[in-house]
């Protein structure tokens, strides 16, 4: 395990185990009836470890594909420029699409992504993120299912970085340190 740095537990492992369970459980209600399934549309990297504990919680049929967006580079704060670095390996046309996201901070990403998707022609089209930061907030109504409501601070762990690090951490830590 890396170094733990310096900053407040945020959210405990088995508080984010129970969390993953009882998303995953309204999600497989939500989904019971759609034919076909439910694409996860996991948003990497910071997502990577939410997906696989969500995929193997749920109770539906579900698919999985990858979309590599940045709008922070090595930053801290969102830039406001999206770009796509890695898209979609299928058609999402008539599929039930649910994007899964590790964090919604300023949601300028999410907007970006939603119109994106949205464009492509889904049946349906949702949003599930692990965390939320409510300050300066935009289109909160477009996330359907939300784990945590957390203090705007610059979070790390469970697949969250900073300059790479900390992503392998089990817990979510608030980093104090945003030099290192």
């Amino acid at each position: 395990m890396s170094e733990r740095p310096a900053g407040d537990i945020i959210v405990q492992q088995d508080e984010l185990a129970a969390k993953v369970r009882e998303l995953a459980a309204e999600i497989s209600r939500d989904y019971s009836d759609v034919e076909g399934g439910v694409l996860l549309v996991a948003v990497l990297k910071g997502a990577m470890f939410f997906v696989a504990d969500l995929m193997r919680s749920l109770d539906v049929r579900c698919e999985v594909d990858f979309m590599a967006v940045s709008s922070y580079g090595s930053a801290t704060q969102s830039s406001g420029v999206v770009r796509i670095l890695k898209d979609l390996d299928a058609p999402i046309e008539g599929r039930h699409v649910l994007i899964v996201e590790d964090v919604v901070d300023s949601g300028l990403t999410l907007q970006y992504l939603v119109r994106n998707l949205r464009a492509r022609g889904p049946a349906s089209l949702a949003v599930c993120t692990l965390l939320a930061k409510p300050a300066g907030r935009r289109d909160a109504d477009e996330v359907k299912y939300t784990g945590f409501q957390i203090p705007d601070r610059f979070v790390v762990g469970y697949g969250l970085d900073f300059k790479e690090r900390y992503r392998n951490l089990p817990y979510v830590v608030a980093l104090d340190d945003l030099d290192g």
